[in-house]
């Protein structure tokens, strides 16, 4: 931002200049050098300063331009129908004041709106002239792009020649394909298809790439074909270009159906809703799950459904009225690296993070960054003093990804070096032969040892509130706890004679450790913090055994037999059950009171195992979303006293995935990649009766789409 002292004249200037600059880098020469959020921030300034004086509008301006300038590497290609951009909405009310504008635009008819993914890849409008492929352009600054037919062929994705179309049931929508189609719709780059890119780079001694966007927009300009087709890229159709004599549509919902049927790819995340509080709810959904489908999105598009009123709202000088696009917040920004520091986990494995100038990313303020291990610091070279950028996608740790295309490097620059000794007790640090972490192996490193309270404490394992790792670092100095179960024997009085504890807060965090007594027996097991014992093997090991009792009487071969544990798990939690430390701390736990599992449980498991038809015996069912009469423990225990197992992930052995109320978007489409059954919350019952899938379940699951059209 400019300083009070800048006038409005010199401010447009100033954004218009660099507006027009980033358009270019990001564009035109897909080498961005800030990242989205810092262009959107100043591309919106500069809109909202136009409007606020509108004596300073040029007609050149760049807030009305869509896209970037020609490339001169290929031939230009001009839209016979515009590619416009789309405005955006940055939260909940913004797009309710868009929704306001569109209402007051239609006076008084009601709209419907139609939710589609926002894909981060490429624009791209394809020609077919009597069903044949005949050009591909890049929608470039809206009305010319430049032809990049030959790279686009080489799409998997893409038909060459068009199908005659037809409407779910077999029915003919359209006789035949009409003499000029063109498509539109994003070319992008799979996240699994980035990933095997880079380990291609990384091999070939090469610099990694930094995204799958600027990936598959590098791939596109490839001037030989070639390397475009080495490169994996896919795509999605989302909308019409010129048509000439084509069938008429009476919603885009249709038209997609359409486009679906000539042959193109339609995501099967479209959806339509009569609200716009609907929509905003469906927007939140996809913002918290963007990251389980394996592509990138960075926000929704929503669009009015009924061409006709599509008419009527019309056009500004650069985008639709009747659309818009819901943005994510950023998940990548820029800033500068201060230091570079190394913190000790509860295993001993010495990870070095990144102290940041904190920037707002992901929906939070970061000051600290992952940085993997010493070899990814050394192949990313970030330096302190570095302008870096810094993703956060969603729930997953903050990581720096590498320095910033506009660093500039300090003269006295050096690389950075991974530490000998451990800074937690001093002994040194050692990099296991075939192993990517370095460790210490120290078993009384005191940094160890706080990091395994920390995370018996957390919500992982037993849900201690008010236990942060500055709190459990404080108990520990003052020699108050040595391990977690120190914490069961902690009182009031003693809290409160740690520096800043009140009495309040001191009796609430004993009411809270006292609490976390009752936490089931998985809960526990995985808050021991074992190598290898996650959430998965947790549950299957107390389903099974229902004691820690049991459990430490068991073989490797026993434990190693129960489905989702298996040899490797099995054998790391037996040796760490046979060490006497541990089973000292286990009987310490008990003596507290803390749940070790239900003797009994066996015993009534055994009696509904007898009372119960076994339908489900030896099969594995999941359960994703809210089912109407059951919680998500009922539900399991529905399937567990059938003799079934009920895991929470899919897999090729699962029998069917149960899909209720708001069901998980990453099953849903692992489920379908493995062609996994899909039954509907209303068949959830004849599953459990009959232990087999309801017939219309083992067809392929229809999309959400298809059963749009087909209920519309």
């Amino acid at each position: 931002m400019s300083s009070g002292a800048t006038s409005p004249q010199q401010r447009v200037g100033e954004l218009r200049a660099q507006v027009a600059h980033h358009n270019e880098r990001y564009h035109t020469l897909d080498d961005p050098e800030i990242d989205d959020a810092d262009y959107d921030a100043l591309a919106r300034e500069l809109r909202a300063l136009e409007a606020e004086h509108p004596d300073l509008i040029v007609p050149d301006s760049p807030s009305g331009r869509v896209g970037g300038l020609i490339s001169t590497a290929f031939s230009p290609v001009e839209h016979r129908v515009p590619m416009t951009s789309l405005d955006n909405a940055m939260d909940r009310d913004e797009l309710r004041s868009w929704a306001d504008r569109v209402a007051r635009g239609l006076d008084g008819q009601i709209p419907t709106f139609v939710c589609e993914l926002k894909f981060d890849g490429l624009a791209m409008s394809i020609r077919y002239e009597n069903g044949q492929f005949v050009q591909a352009a890049t929608r470039g600054d809206g009305r010319v792009g430049e032809d990049v037919t030959d790279n686009v062929m080489t799409i998997a994705d893409v038909p060459h020649e068009l199908t005659a179309p037809h409407a779910p049931g077999g029915s003919t929508l359209f006789e035949a394909v009409p003499p000029v189609v063109e498509v539109r719709g994003e070319v992008y780059m799979r996240t699994s298809a980035f990933d095997r890119l880079n380990a291609r780079a990384v091999e070939a001694g090469q610099k990694p790439f930094v995204n799958p966007r600027n990936s598959a927009a590098g791939s596109l300009r490839q001037k030989d074909a070639t390397k475009t087709a080495e490169r994996e890229l896919s795509f999605w159709a989302y909308q019409l270009g010129e048509v000439i004599d084509g069938p008429e549509f009476t919603s885009h919902v249709d038209t997609l159906n359409w486009v679906g049927q000539i042959g193109f790819p339609i995501n099967e995340h479209v959806k339509r809703f009569d609200t716009i509080d609907e929509v905003a709810t469906h927007c939140k959904q996809w913002q918290d799950e963007r990251h389980a489908l394996d592509y990138e999105i960075d926000g929704v598009v929503i669009k009015v459904d009924d061409p006709k009123q599509r008419d009527i709202l019309g056009f500004t000088a650069r985008a639709p009225r009747w659309a818009i696009a819901y943005k994510f917040p950023p998940e990548e920004r820029t800033t500068t690296l201060l230091d570079i520091q190394v913190s000790v986990g509860r295993t001993g494995r010495a990870t070095p993070f990144a102290v940041l100038d904190p920037v707002f990313v992901g929906g939070s303020t970061v000051g600290m960054a992952t940085l993997h291990n010493r070899e990814q610091v050394a192949v990313k070279d970030v330096r302190p003093g570095d302008l870096v950028i810094v993703r956060k996608a969603g729930d997953v740790i903050p990581e720096v990804v590498g320095p910033a295309a506009q660093n500039v490097r300090r003269k006295e620059s050096v690389a950075w070096e991974f530490p000998v000794d451990c800074p937690g007790c001093g002994v040194a640090l050692i990099l296991p032969e075939g192993e990517a972490d370095t460790r210490c192996f120290n078993p009384d490193c005191p940094a160890k040892r706080i990091q395994k309270i920390a995370y018996f404490a957390a919500r992982v394992g037993m849900d201690i509130e008010g236990l942060g790792a500055q709190m459990i670092e404080k108990l520990v100095g003052v020699g108050l706890i040595n391990d977690a179960a120190d914490l069961y024997l902690l009182t009031v009085d003693q809290l409160i004679s740690l520096d800043r504890v009140g009495e309040t807060s001191a009796t609430n965090l004993v009411d809270s450790i006292q609490g976390s007594k009752d936490r089931p027996l998985h809960k526990f097991i995985r808050s021991l913090g074992v190598r290898h014992v996650g959430p998965s093997a947790s549950q299957a090991l107390a389903d099974t055994f229902f004691t820690l009792r049991d459990i430490m009487s068991r073989s490797v071969e026993e434990m190693a037999a129960v489905d989702g544990v298996g040899e490797v798990i099995a054998t790391t939690f037996s040796e760490w059950l046979a060490a006497q430390a541990n089973r000292e701390l286990i009987d310490r736990f008990e003596a507290a009171g803390v749940n070790l599992g239900d003797p009994d449980a066996a015993a009534r498991a055994a009696e509904a195992k007898a009372a119960i038809p076994q339908t489900l015996e030896g099969k594995a069912v999941v359960v994703t979303g809210t089912l109407a009469g059951y919680n998500r423990e009922e539900a399991a225990l529905a399937i567990a006293s059938r003799g079934g197992k009920s895991p929470g992930s899919v897999s090729k052995k699962t029998l069917a995935l149960v899909i209720g109320e708001s069901p998980g978007a990453s099953k849903l489409t692992k489920a379908e990649a493995l062609n996994v059954p899909i039954v509907e919350a209303d068949g959830f019952e004849a599953l459990l009766e009959t232990g087999e899938v309801p017939g219309a379940a083992l067809e392929s699951h229809d999309s959400e789409l298809e059963s749009e059209l087909e209920s519309g």
